[in-house]
């Protein structure tokens, strides 16, 4: 099993959009007052347990105190054939962690910008909502704490798929031409009018009567094509602009294909239903896959490092080098608990502990029973995780294709992978001190 070891560097980057970023700052466990030995130990066991277990080929693990990285290694190989192995600056599909590093950061900023009202019905922003009953009073708090009643999830594969299997050829071309623009696949270019039919069918989508947490990730299928009416930029220039520019996160974007990055893509499933392939370097998810890769839901890819700065600027609620793209109060407000008195324990887009979860064994705890209530973050289906603790400094980077060869590989949550691995940090931290 090929395990790299944690580089340690630092240096100061001046990036485009007026700010001086600095890039990761690396340190060793102790020097944070953590014992090495301990965390050495069990993760090493842990990331073993799960390659031979088949939870996963290979993984990555990026963990951060206060805003120092002190650790940082990949483990195993990009398929089980063990030919390519796990590199730390490996680009991976980020399935729904694009909800929080994609869409959620842009609506923050709107919010501030008093261009958005979380309490407003959304249909004052989305027109088409205007019209539907069920739909016209529903407020944006609401849909982003999963408590509007929303479908959960619609399988758009179906629309453009016949019951034998075969590509509908008015929906999905083998060649770009001006009706077929948007890219799913090598050779494969979905119809430009696709995306308003799936707007269609999720305007309307039903709604349950039971106002309760059913988690939906619909909206963040038309977050993308509202962030551009209300801001007037393109999607994608705006992500890259107003975050990820500043911020340094110098691939996370979506399309990389498209960006000719050195960096290696790890593969995902071997899909059987679509694409006739493995998927790499395309996005897994099927409705992403379908509005040409470029989605709130799905799409991102990114690198164990991009995902770090990002979720380093949210555990500082939004400070980055002396600037406040996004001020404290909305950051503290989308990360809050919105609805406990439901039982829901979500936020506003991100996902939260259980509302007990300290009272809970490890095998029951989501995450591990030692993050703070305060704590938030958002997993991935491909396989990813991504966690900010504020009030104990701690950040949590977990990547992986657990999807490959196929989405039946379930073990990393029925081990409880990264429940286990994040445990180990907050026992670590201060053990060293009190040796």
């Amino acid at each position: 099993m090929k395990k790299l070891p944690v580089s340690f560097f630092l240096f100061i980057l001046v990036m485009p959009f007026g700010f001086a970023q600095r890039e990761l700052i690396h340190a060793l466990p102790s020097n944070l007052g953590f014992d090495e030995n301990f965390i050495d130990q069990k993760v090493d066991s842990i990331m073993e347990m799960g390659i031979d277990s088949l939870a996963f080929p290979g993984a990555q693990l990026l963990v951060a105190k206060n805003d120092t990285v002190i650790f940082h290694k990949a483990y195993g190989f990009h398929t089980y054939d063990s030919i390519q192995p796990v590199a730390l600056n490996d680009l991976y599909d980020l399935a729904s962690v694009t909800k929080i590093a994609g869409p959620l950061p842009a609506l923050m900023k709107l919010v501030d910008q008093g261009k958005l009202d979380l309490d407003k019905p959304f249909s004052d922003y989305w027109g088409p909502w205007k019209r539907r009953k069920d739909k016209k009073d529903l407020t944006l708090r609401e849909i982003l704490a999963h408590q509007a009643g929303l479908t959960p999830y619609i399988v758009f594969l179906q629309k453009v798929l016949r019951k034998n299997g075969k590509i509908k050829r008015r929906f999905v071309n083998h060649s770009s031409n001006k009706r077929f623009q948007g890219q799913v696949y090598d050779g494969l270019y979905i119809n430009n009018r696709f995306e308003r039919k799936m707007n269609r069918i999720i305007n309307r989508s039903k709604v349950s009567d039971q106002k309760e947490y059913n988690y939906s990730g619909l909206t963040f299928l038309i977050f993308p094509k509202l962030i551009e009416q209300l801001t007037g930029a393109d999607y994608q220039t705006y992500l890259d602009e107003n975050f990820y520019g500043p911020l340094g996160c110098h691939t996370l974007g979506y399309l990389p294909m498209e960006n000719n990055y050195v960096n290696a893509i790890v593969p995902t499933e071997v899909d059987s239903l679509f694409r006739k392939t493995l998927v790499k370097g395309w996005v897994h998810d099927e409705n992403a896959s379908l509005k040409g890769g470029v989605s709130g839901n799905a799409g991102l890819f990114g690198t164990a490092d991009d995902l770090a700065k990002l979720m380093l600027f949210y555990q500082n609620y939004g400070h980055v080098d002396g600037k406040q793209p996004i001020s404290k109060e909305t950051v503290g407000e989308f990360t809050a608990i919105q609805y406990p008195e439901n039982g829901n324990y979500r936020g506003l887009g991100f996902d939260k502990p259980l509302l007990n979860n300290s009272e809970l064994a490890l095998a029951e705890a989501y995450p591990s029973p030692l993050a703070s209530p305060q704590s938030f973050g958002h997993s991935g289906f491909t396989g990813t995780f991504v966690w900010a603790d504020p009030v104990k400094k701690l950040t949590f980077i977990f990547l992986s294709n657990r999807v490959y060869p196929s989405r039946d590989h379930r073990k990393l949550y029925s081990l409880d992978i990264r429940q286990a691995l994040q445990d180990v940090f907050y026992k670590a931290d201060g053990l060293s001190v009190q040796n």
